[in-house]
């Protein structure tokens, strides 16, 4: 029986979960159950796997895990940003070998695609708005990140609109940018409303526990996963729990798990609205990768979403959350000096799950357990995507997309502790000071 060591502990304001609609959590597990499918975390790629290894199998029972309520963890704390297009910052064009940039555009459309389908299907109130999104810069080294990723996107047949700063405030309000590149195909959506409304509507035989972490694990020819209140035996598990796969015993030492943090403000007053000006929804991100992802939402709030750290537990840090807020206060003025009385009326961090070599993990972890793991900040499109392709590839399915993951060759190995967050929260903070004005 092995221990986990460490269990999900996100703080108590995430925006995105206290604007969306309130539902009632499912009932925690109590007791002892056995199930041929098991799969621990109910975020974007648990929730895809559940829905699609229920329709592959619907004469079994598909057993969903979460350990706190479904909406309430990552999978609801990030941008809201589904986007379909790669960014490969490893790159000079920020696109990389055109071949795998257009399997990775054919990864990330899937996964939008199965979200509108799903998403309109049951109704879903998500805020969903086909926006595209801006990537926006200050200064000329920011502008010379879009001009290469514009000429990057022209060889995989995508086009984008480079708009000049005197031109954004009709855009987004704002003058303080320079210069952005408006990429269509960007989804906009509201992160926590779209997971709880996936979870509200998954198949009759999926049975969803919230409120339920797994202490411990026995892996066997069955595996046994133990919480406070009773067991679960399953013939074969699934893990799309991200950077807490690594307390369940696999790739340890190769998951990052990153906080970054989020700040919403209070609705803007109509007379707000007006100063603000520019158009009713829309989203920039940074073209350093490094700086403010920033959105105007459909209820007329915007977000501010900026700086990093890194936590081996896979824990935030009350600390670190409220040092970012003034983060967030001083790049929420320099953009909106006309919403100077504006106040934040949520803050909160929100883990990613990165690697090194930016590579995820997909397939087979042992005998009666697989995993889709580790999105590196494309958690929507890509964590979708993953997870309907897992539950896909276990019904014997292949296909280009699953050949493709499968052949990763996954996350590198990292060094070890206190070697690894010395290394690791260097480079954030160098990065954050290279990006300048960009946070």
């Amino acid at each position: 029986m092995q221990k986990i060591t460490s269990l999900p502990a996100d703080d108590a304001l995430p925006g995105w979960y206290h604007t969306s609609q309130t539902r009632t959590p499912r009932p925690a597990h109590v007791g002892q159950k056995h199930a041929r499918w098991a799969i621990v975390g109910a975020g974007l790629t648990g929730l895809a796997a559940a829905r699609q290894l229920a329709l592959n199998f619907p004469g079994d029972e598909v057993v969903l895990i979460e350990a706190q309520d479904v909406g309430y963890g990552s999978s609801g704390r990030n941008a809201g940003f589904a986007i379909d297009v790669p960014h490969d910052i490893g790159a000079k064009d920020y696109i990389g070998d055109v071949t795998t940039a257009n399997l990775i555009l054919k990864l990330n459309t899937l996964g939008q695609n199965y979200l509108r389908e799903i998403v309109k299907e049951h109704g879903i109130e998500c805020q969903m708005t086909e926006s595209g999104k801006y990537q926006a810069a200050v200064g000329e080294k920011g502008i010379a990140i879009l001009e290469a990723y514009r000429s990057g996107l022209e060889k995989i047949g995508r086009h984008a609109e480079m708009i000049p700063g005197k031109d954004l405030p009709d855009h987004i309000g704002t003058s303080y940018y320079q210069q952005a590149l408006y990429i269509p195909g960007t989804i906009l959506l509201q992160p926590s409303a779209l997971v709880k409304g996936l979870a509200d509507s998954l198949p009759s035989n999926v049975t969803l526990y919230e409120n339920t972490p797994i202490t411990s694990i026995d892996y066997g020819d069955k595996v046994t996963l133990v919480h406070d209140q009773g067991s679960i035996t399953a013939d074969t598990l699934i893990l799309a729990n991200n950077a807490f796969a690594a307390h369940f015993g696999f790739l340890r030492g190769r998951l990052l798990p990153t906080f970054l943090y989020g700040s919403l403000t209070r609705p803007l007053t109509a007379e707000e609205q007006a100063q603000l000006g520019g158009k009713p929804v829309w989203g920039v991100i940074p073209a350093h990768p490094f700086g403010s992802t920033v959105r105007r939402t459909v209820d007329n709030r915007i977000l501010m979403r900026n700086s990093f750290s890194f936590h081996p537990d896979g824990r935030p840090r009350e600390k670190q959350l409220k040092h970012n807020i003034e983060t967030h206060r001083k790049s929420f003025e320099r953009r909106f000096p006309m919403l100077s009385k504006v106040d934040f009326e949520y803050s909160w961090s929100g883990a990613i799950c990165l690697s090194d070599n930016h590579e995820g993990f997909f397939g087979q972890l042992a005998p009666n357990v697989y995993g889709a793991l580790c999105c590196n900040g494309l958690g929507i499109t890509r964590g979708t995507a993953t997870g309907k392709l897992l539950a896909d590839m276990i019904a014997g399915e292949r296909n280009e997309l699953i050949d493709f993951l499968v052949a990763s060759p996954g996350p590198n190995r990292t060094p070890p502790e206190p070697f690894l967050s010395i290394g690791v929260n260097s480079v954030l903070k160098w990065g954050q000071f290279r990006a300048g004005l960009e946070v």
